[in-house]
């Protein structure tokens, strides 16, 4: 009797452990799934099939792979996530982990983020980059909106300016009585201003249907956005000024970069550097490309004449300085940066 309630007994209990250790499992098997789901990192860009989309794609890329697929990259380009003003927003709250656009646009969260958009600041994309690894440039600029939900990670230059227009721009007296579209800075307002036309800051994703139903008249941003969004049907003359330069802040949300573990904002900031840099060659071949692409859809590129390029020149020397001296953070920025664009010619 003693043996058979051994015998009865033995399975019970064993019986019992499986039942536990189930139990266990299924208590710690969703937790453990969950810790080993990738964070997901939304990358935002206002633009499409350019440097700034390309920037995005391999930065993710990067990402992915050093971070063993411990972080995932989703790009959503053509502003898919919501018009610049709502990326930014999205950004600083979180609900974006990184921003990809022109410093310009963050005029609202701190007004210095408009100094790299001062006309006349670099002639070269060259000298554009070497003027965004400037320490002293890096260490403003980075170092906006701090406090505001941003942590600002590279800096880079997209392209430079060009203006598309309904009726052709090929002489400054054609500026006049036009409505033109421009980032939300004063230093690209104040320029077309003197030169007879209004400025309208507009979020990209509304300025194509702003052209074709004859909002505005023409609209600055470089020729890539212009082919890449076939801007043709609705406007083909493309007037090249190259002036100003448009650069890229690469801004993470401060909420998702402070709640990684140090390993991985590490790798996060790194690869952001790295890829900054390298999208330099690969942008300057592109744009290039890009000028054939929209002259070959039906666009018209156009520079103005010798005489009128110097005078244009001219009117935009000064905007800087009659920009930045009403306002004195503004000012202190924008003398650095100009004296670092002296600097790195």
């Amino acid at each position: 009797m003693r043996q058979m309630r051994s015998g009865i007994r033995l399975p019970i209990r064993t019986a019992a452990v499986a039942a536990a250790s189930l139990l266990l499992a299924a208590a710690s098997g969703p937790s453990r799934a969950a810790d080993e789901s990738p964070i997901v990192m939304k990358i935002t860009v206002p633009t499409l099939n350019d440097g700034p989309h390309e920037f995005s794609k391999r930065f993710a890329a990067a990402v992915e792979r050093d971070s063993q697929g411990r972080i995932k990259g989703e790009v959503y380009p053509a502003s898919q996530l919501g018009s610049i003003p709502r990326q930014i927003e999205g950004t600083q709250f979180g609900s974006i982990q990184v921003a990809v656009i022109p410093p310009d646009f963050f005029v609202g969260v701190d007004e210095r983020f408009e100094v790299m958009a001062a006309p006349g600041l670099i002639d070269t994309m060259q000298q554009g980059q070497r003027l965004c690894a400037d320490p002293a440039v890096q260490q403003l600029m980075l170092g906006l909106g701090a406090n505001k939900g941003l942590h600002g990670a590279a800096m880079f230059i997209a392209a430079q300016s060009a203006i598309i227009a309904h009726d052709p721009i090929r002489h400054l007296a054609d500026f006049k009585g036009k409505k033109i579209r421009v980032f939300a800075s004063d230093f690209q307002k104040v320029p077309l201003e003197r030169l007879g036309a209004t400025p309208v800051a507009m979020s990209l994703g509304d300025v194509l249907p702003a052209l074709q139903q004859g909002a505005i008249d023409g609209a600055t941003a470089a020729v890539p956005v212009f082919a890449n969004f076939q801007y043709q049907d609705a406007a083909k003359y493309v007037t090249v000024t190259n002036q100003p330069a448009i650069f890229i802040m690469v801004e993470f949300s401060r909420k998702w970069f402070d709640g990684l573990p140090q390993d991985l904002q590490k790798i996060v900031s790194q690869d952001a550097t790295a890829q900054a840099k390298a999208i330099i060659p690969w942008s300057i071949d592109y744009d290039a490309k890009e000028n054939a692409v929209w002259t070959k859809a039906g666009g018209e590129l156009i520079h103005f004449p010798p005489d009128e390029e110097a005078k244009y020149l001219a009117t935009l020397a000064s905007v800087g300085d009659d920009v930045s001296k009403s306002k004195p953070n503004v000012r202190a920025a924008y003398e650095l940066v100009t004296g670092a664009a002296k600097r790195d010619k």
